[in-house]
């Protein structure tokens, strides 16, 4: 298994520069979803001050061409400071800022560029912040929360499944989930890590275990209310990218990464309200449902960036919906489209588990559609412009 050549270097001597004061300037490495959807990017720049707000930070701009989000010709996008962490990898002072990427700055721009507000959408595809953001606000008096369970698979730089045999596959599934031991549970360290880096940074990350194929792990993410979710979840898998990078392997989000009768990997989505979650809030639970099983093809299209095909790959196997076209709900069934889980369903309240987002998916995109659907009772298969 190939690993990358950063991990050889000397983490050693990387400390001894770390540990030089940095006065009173602080690095603020400002972060955003590129134009596939799934990736991130991040660079760094020198504040003079340290930031206690996101009404603080500067606006930034960057070069679109070279992240699948802007042509040559008209390739300056800004990044505008959304969501502030702690840096648990410069520590203190040191901040990362996650970021929406807009076409224009909307605050600046002039009235001889009025034209372009009426040519072309200032906001991307991609940056789904700001209908999720807009959609979260309409529906804040009924506390929506959420929990994600995200899973991904430690692979080495040449794709194969780090502590894999080099030729070969390891031992059938079965006693790797929530597993102990070198021969059960591989990469433990950076899941360790990457923990601790979370709670340093102020990410509402709430647990962690060791997922059904090997070299395969979860953490989640939550309860975080509104577009706090989406926000959280981003700047846990850029902390994981990080680790991993330190590790010298990369961390994978593919929905279905080995082929075959192997474990894919999704990102059940628990959601609950302020009705939900009082006495006889199953009630609500089963409407919300029902409502789900009426637009389930929007949902799915909207579950993986690829529009369904993503989670075409993974929605089979253990612990998987076996069609994609089908809905389904049950109480502790982990084959359906829907779980309710069985302590929700004795005491007749609580959340429900919405088991379709693919690994893959973005935060923003999924939590929009379960208010849509749930709490705006929108149908049909295209989102209500409001």
């Amino acid at each position: 298994m190939a690993t990358s050549a950063s991990a050889s270097l000397s983490k050693t001597i990387k400390q001894q520069y770390m540990e030089l004061p940095q006065g009173d300037k602080v690095q603020a490495m400002y972060i955003w979803v590129d134009g596939t959807g799934e990736g991130l990017r991040c660079k760094t720049r020198t504040l003079d001050f340290e930031p206690k707000s996101i009404e603080d930070l500067p606006e930034w701009n960057f070069d679109g061409s070279s992240t699948y989000q802007a042509e040559g010709s008209n390739s300056d996008m800004y990044l505008i400071p959304a969501a502030m962490f702690r840096d648990p990898f410069r520590k203190d002072p040191n901040k990362l800022i996650l970021c929406e990427v807009q076409k224009y700055n909307l605050l600046k721009i002039t009235c001889t560029k009025l034209i372009f507000l009426y040519l072309e959408d200032p906001t991307l595809k991609t940056n789904l912040r700001i209908t999720c953001n807009k959609v979260m606000e309409m529906v804040r008096d009924q506390h929506p929360w959420f929990g994600m369970e995200q899973e991904y698979t430690i692979l080495g730089t040449d794709g194969h499944p780090f502590g894999w045999p080099s030729n070969g596959f390891p031992g059938p599934q079965g006693p790797y989930y929530c597993g102990v031991g070198a021969d059960k549970a591989y990469g433990r360290d950076i899941v360790e890590a990457h923990y601790r880096a979370c709670l340093y940074a102020g990410v509402n990350i709430c647990g962690t275990n060791a997922e059904v194929m090997p070299a395969q792990w979860e953490f989640q993410v939550g309860p975080c209310e509104g577009i706090d979710m989406g926000d959280h979840l981003w700047v846990a898998r850029f902390i994981l990218h990080r680790v991993c990078e330190d590790f010298g392997v990369v961390a994978s989000f593919d929905p279905k990464p080995i082929p075959g009768n192997w474990n894919g990997a999704g990102c059940h989505t628990n959601f609950s309200t302020k009705e939900m979650r009082e006495d006889g809030g199953l009630k609500a639970i089963e409407e919300s449902i029902e409502k789900l099983g009426k637009r389930h093809e929007y949902h799915i299209r909207a579950y993986d960036p690829k529009g369904g095909l993503d989670n075409a790959r993974r929605l089979t196997g253990r612990h998987e919906t076996s069609n994609i076209h089908e809905f389904s709900a049950g109480v502790a069934n982990r084959g359906a489209s829907i779980r309710i889980p069985r302590s929700v369903g004795q005491e007749k309240r609580g959340y429900f588990e919405d088991r379709r987002p693919s690994a893959n998916c973005d935060p923003y995109g999924v939590t929009e559609a379960l208010i849509r659907t749930c709490l705006l009772s929108e149908e049909g298969e295209e989102p209500t412009d409001y």
